[in-house]
C-alpha cells in the first residue's frame, strides 16, 4: 500500500462513512462474477460508468476502489481530483468500506516480514503444517475465527491459507489436486475473503505474484470467481494472468480435471474481457496449450458484424489443420483423437463444436434435401421454400465447411456420426449455381468423395451418388461457359477417368490432396469401389480419349488459370497412349492450344511437348510399329513464323504470341534431339521418322527468339533454360562465349543512353541511301560515315532490314583508301546484327567477301555448304587478310563453322550408323564371325575429319601471319613489303596477327590435341616468336616436345628445339628445364649416331637454340658447353680424316667448327 497519512484517513471516515453495522445473511446467494460493462470501466477509469454500476456490480469492485481514493496518487491533475471526490462520494453510502478502509490501515511491511519467517520454516520442515508464525493455534475452525478477527488477523489467516496452497502447488511437480479450504468455499464470507485476498495481492506484489496467486486458486473451490475478481480489481494485469495460466496449462486440457479448471477460469475471465478473447486465443495457439479453450472461445466469440460467408468457427479451426505450422495441426489433431475416445458429452468442448458444426452445415442445405434437422429448436423457423438447389450466398461456406470436413476426417482423424456422415453427403451432391464458387465447390466435393468413399455406405447412398456425377458431366460444359472460368470440374472428372483406367491411384490421390489443399492419406484400396464406377459405369477409355479430343483448347493458357484443365487430361492420355491404342489423331489439338499460350507459361506445357514428341517416335506397343502420332507439319510451323523476313533476318510481325513460337521452337529442338537418342530403338522396329529439313530451321530465327526469352525468364520459368541446353547440344555455333559477351555489350546501360539520343524511332535513311554511300565510299567517305553512325544508334531488332545492304558492299571496304573509322562502323554493325541474325548473316557475308572470280561467276554458298566444309570461309578474297575489322568478322565466322561442322558431323553420324549397321546385320544375316568394326571405322574417321579440318585452318592461319602472303591487286610485293615493314607494330599485319592468336589460344583451349597435331605438322620457323608470345597457351607444347623429339624425322626434331628455345624464354618454369635438359641429351645422342650430311643439317638451325637455353637457365651452362666441345671434337676429326679437297663437306665442316667457336665465345661471355 502507497503512504497513507492516517490522520487524514481517519477525518475522511469520520466525515465519509458512518459506521454501520450489519448482520449476515445466513442464506448463501449465487456467485456473481464482474460484467465486461464493469471491467471496462475499470480498464478505463470511467468514473461516470462506474457511478451507474449496480450495487453488487460495485460491491465487486470496492478493493480497488478504496485503495484509489485513499491511496497518494502519482497524478497531481485537477481532473483526476475531480473524480477522486466522485469516487469518494460513490463509496461513501456502500456498508462494506470500512471493513476494507480496515484493511488497510494495518502493517503490511511487519505482515510481510512474518510470512518470510514462515515461508523459510515450512521450507525447513519440508513443506508440512507445523507451527504457523502468521497464526496461533486455531481454537474454532478456520470460517469462525475468520469472523470472529480484527482485520489484521483475517489477513494473516488468509494469507497462511493462501502461502500454504501456493507451497503445495510448487511442490506438485504439475500433478493437480483440489484443496479443500473452508475459507474458500464458505458462500457467507466469500466477499469478505476476496476483499483480503485482493489488499493483500496488491500491497504485497513481491510476496504474492499475481501469476502465482491465480496458479494456486485454480487449486480451490470458486478459484475462477476469486481469479475474476483479483483480475477485476487489478486490470492490467489481465493479459500476465492469462499468458501465465496458459503457459502453465496442459498441452490436452481436456483430458485432466485440472485442464478442465484452467480452460473454465480462463473462459471466465474472456467473458468478464470479451475485447481480448481473440488475444488470448492466439495465445493459446502460440503456446500449442489448451485447444479446448481456443474452441471455447470461438464459440464464445460474437462478432461486431456477422460474416456472411464464413463462421469464426470455421475459420479458425481451418486455419489449425491447414496451416503452415506442422506443430500446431499435430497439437490439435491430438485434441480430436483424444477428445473421440471419451463419452459422448454434452459439457465436452469437442462434442459442443461438432454440434455448431452440424447446425452450420444444416442451415446451409438445401430446405428440399435437409432431411434431418438434429435440433429443430436451434434453427431458424423459416418455412420451407422447396429450392432443391445451393444457394449462391451459401457456396462460399459450403466449400469452406467442406475442406473443414476433409481437415478433420484425414489429418485428425475425426470419425463422423451417422448424423454428420448423413447431412455431409447431402451436401456434397447438392447442385450449385454456375459461378466460379459453384465450380469450386462441385471439385471439392468430387475429391472429397474420392477421399472418403466411405461416407457412401447403403445403395441408395451410392445411387445418388452416381445421379450426381452424371450430373456432373451433363452440366459441365454450361458450367464453364455461364461461370466464365477456364479450369471447370469436367476436367478433373476426364483426368480421374484416365488414371483411373491406367490403374495410377497414387496420381488420383495427388490430384484429390492438391485440389483439397491438404496432405490426406488415403488408401488406393479404399478407390476400388470409385473405380468399377468410373470405368464400367461412367467413363468408358475409349469414351475418355473421344470425349478428349472434342475438348476446347485452353484460350490464352497461362500459368494465372489454376485449376484442372484439359490440358492435364490430354497429358495424361499421351502418357497412357491411349490416343494411339484407339486411333484417335491429337496433333491438331495440341497444335491448337500451343498457339493458344502466353505468358507467365504453364507449367504443363513443356511436359506435353515431351510426352508428344515420345509417342510420335516411340509405338504404344512393338508389335504395332505404326500406333505412333503424327508430328506437326512444316507448313503449320512456319504458319507460326510468318511475318519473318527470311528466318533470322526478321523481326517477328506474326500474330502468334512469343510464348507460342518459343513452344514450337522448343518442339523442333527437342524432337530432333530425340529422334537421334532414339535412332537405335528406331532402327531394330525399321522404322525412320522424318527430321525436319534444314530449310525450315533457316527460316526460324533462333538467336532472336532466344535473346527474347532472356528477357522473359521470370515469366517463361523453365523454357529459357531448356532452350539453351539444346541450343548447346545441336547449335554450339549460336552459343559461342564472345557472341553472349557482344550481346551484353548491345544491351547495357551505354546503348540505353544513345538510343536516347534518337528523336525518332524509324531510321531517317534507307536501304537504297545506304547502297548508294557504299557504291561512293571513296569519294563520299564522309557521308557514309554518317549513315554508319546513325545506324549504331538503333537497335538490334531495327537494324535487321539494312543487314543485306550493309553485307552486299563489304567488298567495296577492301580497296586501297578507305577510312579505318568506316571499316570499325561497319564492323560494329555486324557484331549487333550478330546478336540477332548471326546464321543468315555469316552466309551474306561469306558470299560477299569472295574473290572477285568466284564473285563474277555469281556463286553463292549456302548454310549447308559452309557446315560441310567450314574452310571455305579462308577462301575469300586476299586483301581481307591485311584488313583487321573485316578479319575479326572473318575470324568469327570460322570459329563458328568450326563448331557448326562439329555438330553437323554428329548428328549425320548418329542419324545414319544405327539404320546402315542394321542394314549390314540383315544382308550378313546368316554369316558368323563377323566382326562389329563399322561403327568403330565411322567414328575415326569422322574424328580425323574434324581434326584435319581445324589444323588446315590454323595453318591457313599461319600462313596468313607471315608477311605479304600475296599482293594486293594493284600494288606491287615490293611496295607492300615496304608499307607493312614502315608500319612496325601498328601495321595492319600485326593487328591480324593479334586477332589469329587470339583464336588460335582459344582452339587449343578446347581442344589441346588441335595444338599437338598443328605442331607435329609444323609451319614456318619464322612465326616461332609470334605464336610463342602471342598465343597464352603454348606452354602445353612443354607436355609434347618430348614425344616430338622422338620422331624419326629430322625436320620435327629440328622444329621440336626451335619451339622449345621460344618457351624456355616464355616460360621459365621448372618443367621447361626439364625439357630443356632432354633436348641437350638428344642432341648429344644425334651427335654420335648421324652421318655427317645429316649432323650438319641438324646442328646448324639447332645450334643458336643453346643460347636461349642458357640464358632462361643458367645451371645448364655446363651441359651446353659439353655438347659444344664434343660437337667441335667431332667436327675437328672429320677435317683431320679426309682434305679439304677429296671431300666438298669438309668445307661444311669447318664451317660449322668456325661457328662453333663463335657460339663458345658467346656462351663464355
Amino acid at each position: 500500500m502507497g503512504i497513507i497519512n492516517l490522520f487524514n484517513l481517519k477525518c475522511v471516515l469520520s466525515l465519509s462513512f458512518p459506521l454501520i453495522l450489519c448482520s449476515r445473511m445466513a442464506d448463501s446467494v449465487s456467485l456473481q462474477f464482474v460484467s465486461p460493462y464493469a471491467f471496462e470501466a475499470m480498464q478505463k477509469v470511467d468514473v461516470a460508468r462506474l457511478a451507474a454500476l449496480s450495487d453488487p456490480e460495485l460491491r465487486l469492485l470496492l478493493p480497488c476502489l478504496v485503495r484509489m481514493a485513499l491511496c497518494a496518487p502519482a497524478d497531481q491533475s485537477n481532473a483526476w481530483a475531480q473524480d477522486k471526490k466522485l469516487i469518494l462520494r460513490l463509496l461513501s453510502g456502500v456498508e462494506a468500506v470500512n471493513s476494507i478502509v480496515a484493511l488497510l490501515s494495518v502493517d503490511f511491511h511487519a505482515l510481510e516480514q512474518d510470512a518470510r519467517k514462515e515461508q523459510q520454516l515450512r521450507h525447513k520442515a519440508g513443506g508440512s503444517n507445523g507451527e504457523s508464525i502468521l497464526v496461533s493455534q486455531l481454537q474454532h475452525g478456520l470460517t469462525l475465527e475468520f469472523e470472529h478477527s480484527d482485520p489484521l488477523r483475517r489477513l494473516r489467516l488468509a494469507l497462511s491459507e493462501l502461502l500454504a496452497i501456493m507451497n503445495k502447488v510448487a511442490d506438485s511437480n504439475g500433478e493437480f489436486f483440489l484443496r479443500s479450504s473452508e475459507l474458500f468455499e464458505s458462500p457467507v464470507y466469500l466477499e469478505e475473503v476476496a476483499d483480503v485476498l485482493c489488499i493483500l495481492q496488491a500491497e504485497l506484489p513481491s510476496l504474492l505474484p499475481i501469476i502465482e496467486v491465480a496458479e494456486a486458486l485454480l487449486h480451490v473451490r470458486n478459484g475462477e470467481w476469486f481469479l475474476c475478481l483479483l483480475v477485476a480489481n487489478v486490470p492490467d494485469s489481465f493479459s500476465e494472468v492469462c499468458r501465465g495460466l496458459i503457459k502453465n496449462g496442459e498441452r490436452q486440457d481436456e483430458e485432466s480435471v485440472g485442464g478442465r479448471r484452467r480452460t473454465e477460469a480462463l473462459r471466465q475471465l474472456c467473458q468478464m474481457n470479451p475485447s481480448q478473447a481473440l488475444n488470448i486465443r492466439a495465445m493459446v495457439v502460440e503456446e500449442c496449450h489448451l485447444p479446448g479453450l481456443g474452441v471455447a472461445l470461438t464459440l464464445d466469440y460474437k462478432p461486431d458484424t456477422a460474416d456472411e460467408a464464413v463462421s469464426p468457427l470455421v475459420s479458425y479451426v481451418s486455419g489449425l489443420l491447414l496451416g503452415t505450422n506442422g506443430k500446431v495441426r499435430t497439437w490439435f489433431s491430438m485434441f480430436i483423437r483424444n477428445g473421440q475416445q471419451r463419452k459422448r458429452e454434452s459439457s465436452s468442448v469437442l462434442w459442443q463444436m461438432r454440434r455448431q458444426l452440424l447446425l452450420e452445415l444444416v442451415a446451409i442445405l438445401p430446405r428440399s434435401r435437409s432431411t434431418h434437422v438434429p435440433n429443430d429448436s436451434d434453427m431458424d423457423s423459416e418455412s420451407s421454400s422447396g429450392y432443391s438447389g445451393l444457394r449462391e450466398e451459401h457456396v462460399v461456406k459450403a466449400s469452406a465447411l467442406l475442406r473443414l470436413y476433409c481437415a478433420l476426417m484425414g489429418i485428425a482423424g475425426l470419425r463422423p456420426t451417422d448424423e454428420e456422415a448423413e447431412q455431409l453427403l447431402q451436401l456434397m451432391t447438392s447442385r450449385p449455381p454456375a459461378t466460379p464458387a459453384g465450380v469450386r465447390f462441385v471439385s471439392l466435393s468430387f475429391c472429397k468423395l474420392l477421399a472418403f468413399p466411405t461416407l457412401v455406405s447403403t445403395p441408395e447412398q451410392e445411387q445418388l451418388m452416381v445421379m450426381w456425377l452424371s450430373w456432373m458431366i451433363k452440366e459441365e460444359e454450361y458450367f464453364e461457359s455461364a461461370a466464365g472460368v477456364s479450369a471447370s470440374f469436367g476436367e478433373m472428372l476426364l483426368l480421374v477417368a484416365m488414371y483411373f483406367h491406367s490403374n495410377q491411384l497414387s496420381a488420383i490421390i495427388e490430384l484429390v490432396c492438391s485440389t483439397l489443399g491438404m496432405k490426406i492419406a488415403i488408401k488406393p484400396s479404399s478407390l476400388s469401389k470409385m473405380k468399377t464406377i468410373f470405368t464400367q459405369e461412367i467413363f468408358t477409355e475409349q469414351v475418355v480419349t473421344a470425349h478428349a479430343v472434342r475438348v476446347a483448347v485452353t484460350n490464352n493458357l497461362s500459368a494465372n488459370i489454376t485449376g484442372f484443365l484439359p490440358i492435364h487430361c490430354i497429358y495424361q492420355l499421351l502418357r497412357s497412349r491411349a490416343f494411339t491404342k484407339h486411333k484417335v489423331s491429337i496433333k491438331d489439338w495440341i497444335f491448337r492450344q500451343l498457339c493458344e499460350t502466353t505468358t507467365p507459361l504453364h507449367t504443363q506445357l513443356l511436359p506435353l511437348i515431351d510426352v508428344y514428341i515420345n509417342s510420335i517416335l516411340t509405338p504404344a506397343s512393338k508389335t504395332n510399329p505404326e500406333a505412333t502420332n503424327q508430328p506437326i507439319t512444316e507448313q503449320e510451323i512456319l504458319n507460326v513464323f510468318q511475318g519473318l523476313a527470311g528466318g533470322d533476318g526478321g523481326k517477328v510481325r506474326s500474330h502468334y504470341t512469343i510464348t507460342t513460337q518459343l513452344l514450337i521452337l522448343y518442339y523442333i529442338l527437342s524432337y530432333e534431339e530425340a529422334l537421334l537418342a532414339n535412332t537405335k530403338t528406331l532402327a531394330l522396329m525399321q522404322k525412320k521418322p522424318k527430321s525436319y529439313s534444314p530449310a525450315l530451321m533457316d527460316q526460324i530465327p533462333i538467336k532472336h527468339l532466344i535473346r527474347q526469352a532472356q528477357g522473359l525468364q521470370q515469366e517463361l520459368g523453365g523454357l529459357h533454360s531448356a532452350l539453351l541446353r539444346l541450343l548447346a547440344t545441336n547449335y554450339p555455333h549460336l552459343c559461342m562465349v564472345e557472341d553472349w559477351i557482344s550481346e551484353e555489350e548491345v544491351t547495357g546501360t551505354l546503348p540505353l543512353l544513345r538510343k536516347m539520343l534518337l528523336t525518332s524511332s524509324s531510321c531517317k535513311y534507307s536501304q537504297t541511301q545506304l547502297r548508294e554511300a557504299f557504291q561512293n565510299v571513296l569519294s563520299g567517305g564522309p557521308r557514309l560515315l554518317r549513315i554508319l553512325e546513325h545506324l549504331t544508334l538503333l537497335s538490334a531488332g531495327d537494324l535487321i532490314p539494312y543487314a543485306e545492304a550493309l553485307t552486299a558492299s563489304m567488298g567495296l571496304l577492301l580497296e586501297d583508301g578507305v577510312s579505318r573509322r568506316i571499316l570499325q562502323t561497319v564492323n560494329k554493325l555486324w557484331m549487333v546484327l550478330n546478336t540477332v541474325m548471326p546464321r543468315k548473316l555469316w552466309v551474306m557475308t561469306v558470299n560477299a567477301l569472295q574473290p572477285l572470280v568466284k564473285l563474277l561467276r555469281q556463286q553463292k554458298y549456302t548454310q549447308n555448304d559452309l557446315m560441310v566444309d567450314p574452310l571455305i570461309v579462308l577462301r575469300c578474297d586476299s586483301r581481307v587478310f591485311r584488313c583487321p575489322p573485316l578479319m575479326d568478322i572473318t575470324l568469327h565466322m570460322l570459329n563458328g563453322y568450326l563448331l557448326a561442322s562439329k555438330a553437323y558431323l554428329n548428328a549425320h553420324l548418329k542419324e545414319t550408323a544405327e539404320f546402315e549397321r542394321q542394314a549390314q546385320t540383315v544382308s550378313n544375316l546368316g554369316l558368323s564371325g563377323q566382326p562389329d568394326t563399322p561403327e568403330v571405322t565411322r567414328e575415326e574417321l569422322k574424328n580425323a575429319l574434324l581434326a584435319a579440318q581445324d589444323s588446315a585452318a590454323v595453318q591457313i592461319l599461319l600462313e596468313v601471319c607471315l608477311p605479304s602472303v600475296q599482293s594486293a591487286p594493284g600494288i606491287p610485293m615490293r611496295k607492300q613489303r615496304e608499307r607493312e615493314a614502315e608500319g612496325g607494330l601498328l601495321s595492319d599485319l600485326r593487328e591480324v596477327q593479334c586477332l589469329i592468336c587470339c583464336l588460335l589460344h582459344q582452339m587449343f583451349i578446347a581442344d589441346p590435341n588441335i595444338a599437338k597435331l598443328v605442331h607435329f605438322q609444323g609451319y614456318p620457323q619464322a612465326l616461332l616468336p609470334l605464336t610463342v608470345a602471342g598465343i597464352p597457351s603454348m606452354h602445353i607444347c612443354l607436355d609434347f616436345i618430348p614425344e616430338l623429339l622422338a620422331q624419326p624425322q629430322l625436320e620435327k626434331q629440328i622444329f621440336a628445339i626451335q619451339l622449345l628455345s621460344h618457351l624456355c624464354t616464355q616460360y621459365a618454369l621448372p618443367k621447361s628445364l626439364s625439357v630443356a635438359r632432354l633436348a641437350i641429351s638428344v642432341m648429344g645422342t644425334l651427335l654420335t649416331v648421324q652421318t655427317r650430311v645429316k649432323r650438319f643439317a641438324f646442328f646448324m638451325p639447332t645450334l643458336p637454340c643453346l643460347i636461349s637455353f642458357c640464358k632462361a637457365f643458367p645451371p645448364l651452362f655446363d651441359d651446353v658447353m659439353s655438347l659444344l666441345v664434343q660437337v667441335g671434337q667431332v667436327s675437328a676429326a672429320d677435317v683431320t680424316t679426309k682434305a679439304r679437297d677429296i671431300d666438298p663437306l669438309i668445307a661444311s665442316e669447318c664451317i660449322l667448327q668456325s661457328y662453333l667457336t663463335e657460339l663458345v665465345l658467346i656462351c663464355i661471355g
